[in-house]
């Protein structure tokens, strides 16, 4: 009676399995499983016929294959693992479970252990088949692994594809960084542990939960309100909803600042983001709400700002999400890094020349702007900033030669002059180095107003520095920058134009430098000029 019973209810769950009924297939296998390890206990005791109990053994292992199927599809990969481990404890090289416990490796970016499983697959004869879906996962974690191991990336097929189709699979990627105690302010940070090169990869981590919508064009602040509050919520369900699904997640986003006693903070190993790092490190504690919105309120990232790119189909949306390691990654208004968005990756680059041990920084908002201005959005979002920039700007705002060129700018004077007033300011001061940087970009309105005017050019053009000079100085102090590239994209198309179609090789070296700064070492030349809308 009971065999019947236990045979009609697995028939009920594969046939629910079959009908990607996931919740209720879980539901019968799970009552199954439970049936299948009393008989098993059962005949254990009463010297079984031997047999009878392998196939009570195959029956289980091929249960908790099928649930593991189910379970992961519901994107509930723990539970969905913790099947897979006990089924291959009765059966080792069970080849549905090798092929189920690959897949969820794969999607938990896995890429060496989901190569094991896949190559053990293969070597089933049941594989014959399938060989060539697997041969496909084995060549997709090769070249994920890879990624991930060396920081290679290339979207050039992508971007000279116009972006079509989907978006190309991406490895995560932990590069030459670790936390440590912040030197621009309280809390933690990300510090470079080598010397990095404008356009290298930093990092490439995949969000914990994304929210899209299109904003409306209308003016009405309540309807920009409303959509961004149902994003909103949806962001804060669907991260409680992976933190409820996996303790790993939970733990790391614990581990997260809640804007509270910063100096306290413990300061984690970066190897546990990771995502090889052994689930059995992190223990299960119950979620507190509370708290995960406290994160979520400080650590939530818009994906489309001021230091950021997004490609391909996601530009056309207001995206916000929740990236683990990048919320280490605090404000400086001479920022070393950038982000650039592709799907749910976040992949962050040097926007400039790095050095060990400096700290890995991003601009919060518009770092092209003058120090008043940048206090007052420093205080929108809640702190002061400190950096080098900051306190040298706080230093010399108060001088002769700077009241002077302030002046001029609450006049309205033309802009090619007041460029020269502040370049002979700055002789006067004797400013040096990044100094001189970092004033041209707090004035870089006016610079790039200058460089794009005719009438201004041919006034002042050979009494101030050439673009190329101001540009350099720029880069070198906060980054490159979108607006800043575009200036030099306009110098140098009017170098062409003048020169029958032929540029200069340095001018166009520089606007390819400006270009990883901004996208990073992600491309090859022809994509990245398709990208800059050169003609190659």
């Amino acid at each position: 009676m009971e065999e019947e019973m236990m045979q009609q209810l697995r028939s009920k769950a594969t046939e629910l399995l079959l009908r990607e009924e996931w919740d209720e297939s879980i539901q019968a296998y799970s009552h199954f499983i439970s049936l299948c390890l009393d008989q098993i206990s059962k005949k254990t005791l009463q010297n079984p016929d031997p047999n009878h109990l392998s196939n009570l053994n195959k029956s289980l292992c091929l249960a908790l294959s099928n649930r593991a199927e189910a379970r992961s599809h519901l994107r509930n990969f723990a539970e969905a693992l913790r099947d897979c481990e006990q089924a291959l404890e009765i059966e080792s090289a069970h080849f549905k479970t090798l092929l189920c416990q690959g897949k969820i490796l794969l999607s938990l970016n896995r890429y060496g252990m989901a190569l094991d499983c896949f190559k053990l697959a293969l070597l089933d004869p049941q594989s014959g088949s399938n060989s060539e879906s697997i041969n496909g996962y084995l060549e997709k974690c090769k070249k994920l692994e890879f990624s991930s191991r060396t920081g290679a990336f290339d979207l050039s097929d992508w971007i000279l594809n116009g972006f079509r189709g989907k978006s190309p699979e991406i490895a995560e990627y932990i590069g030459v960084v670790e936390i440590k105690k912040s030197h621009i302010g309280v809390g933690r940070g990300l510090f470079a542990t080598k010397n990095v090169d404008c356009g290298t990869l930093l990092l490439v981590t995949k969000a914990i939960a994304t929210d899209r919508g299109i904003m409306p064009n209308s003016k009405d602040e309540d309807l920009g309100g409303n959509t961004q509050l149902v994003m909103w919520k949806n962001l804060i369900g669907k991260v409680v909803e992976s933190s409820t699904k996996c303790h790993r997640t939970h733990q790391l986003i614990r581990s997260l600042s809640n804007g509270e006693e910063e100096d306290t903070l413990e300061v984690p190993d970066v190897g546990l983001f990771r995502p090889e790092a052994e689930e059995s490190g992190f223990l299960n504690e119950n979620l507190d709400m509370g708290r995960i919105l406290k994160i979520l309120d400080v650590n939530s990232l818009v994906e489309d700002t001021v230091s950021s790119k997004v490609l391909g189909k996601n530009s056309g949306y207001h995206g916000v999400g929740l990236w683990l390691l990048p919320s280490f990654i605090n404000h400086a208004c001479n920022p070393n890094a950038r982000r650039l968005h592709v799907g749910d990756y976040m992949m962050v680059h040097a926007s400039r020349d790095i050095k060990a041990g400096e700290e890995i920084t991003l601009a919060y908002f518009d770092v092209l702007s003058p120090l008043s201005n940048r206090r007052e959005m420093a205080t929108t979002w809640g702190f002061d900033c400190c950096c080098k920039r900051c306190k040298f700007e706080e230093g010399i705002m108060g001088k002769p030669e700077m009241r002077e060129f302030e002046i001029g700018i609450d006049r309205g004077l033309e802009v090619g002059g007041m460029v020269y007033r502040l370049e002979e300011g700055m002789r006067r001061l004797n400013a040096r180095g990044k100094e001189k940087g970092y004033l041209r970009a707090s004035f870089w309105g006016v610079y790039s107003e200058t460089f794009e005017s005719e009438k201004s050019m041919r006034r002042w053009g050979r009494r101030i520095p050439a673009i190329e000079v101001v540009v350099d100085s720029v880069a070198e102090a906060v980054g490159s920058d979108e607006r800043v590239l575009k200036v030099v994209k306009k110098g140098l198309k009017r170098n062409c134009s003048g020169s029958g179609g032929g540029g200069g090789m340095v001018e166009m070296e520089r606007t390819m430098k400006l270009g990883r700064g901004v996208y990073g070492k992600v491309m090859k030349k022809q994509a990245m000029r398709t990208l800059l809308e050169f003609q190659v």
